[in-house]
């Protein structure tokens, strides 16, 4: 299931960075685009900061297909949240178009809803010979919590499990 994790994040991770290479976050000293997964950071960067898509990936479910499958595919549900609070230059009254600039960016970002399967533990990346496929987000309302206008996104994420049990 990492494998799968880690091919996800790292899909949305490169295509930030060509939709909008200027969407960035600075972590521990290092820049880079501004696609964080929560569980794999330390437990001080547990403050989300603003104009940052968080994924948080749920507990892995078999899809129902074949009961007798060696193989079932798995679906694995991916939470994205990202906030924004305006920036003070226009006295935070930009927040709506914030918004919605990072709506649109999850959306170019997930498509095409599929990827090959990477082994990151090595560099470089090994091909696992399959492919994530998922479907295209599903938004929740937004949030206004103080100054800051929320949002947060489902992504579910199939494919198949890297190992025979």
């Amino acid at each position: 299931m990492q494998y799968a994790k880690d091919s996800f994040y790292m899909a949305l991770r490169g295509r930030l960075a060509v939709v909008n290479p200027l969407r960035t976050v600075t972590l521990f000293g290092i820049v880079r685009p501004a696609v964080v997964v929560a569980e794999n950071e330390p437990g001080t960067a547990d403050v989300p900061l603003s104009e940052v898509f968080y994924l948080r990936f749920g507990a892995v479910q078999p899809v129902v297909m074949e009961q007798a499958a060696k193989r079932p595919m798995l679906a694995l549900n991916c939470e994205i949240a990202y906030r924004t609070d305006g920036t003070a230059g226009n006295n935070n009254v930009d927040r709506g178009r914030l918004l919605a600039a990072l709506d649109l960016e999850l959306l170019q970002i997930s498509a095409p809803p599929w990827i090959e399967k990477q082994d990151y533990t090595v560099t470089p990346s090994v091909d696992l010979g399959t492919r994530l496929l998922w479907q295209r987000p599903q938004f929740a309302a937004m949030e206004e919590v103080g100054n800051e206008l929320r949002r947060q996104a489902n992504i579910t994420i199939f494919f198949f499990p890297e190992m025979d049990y």
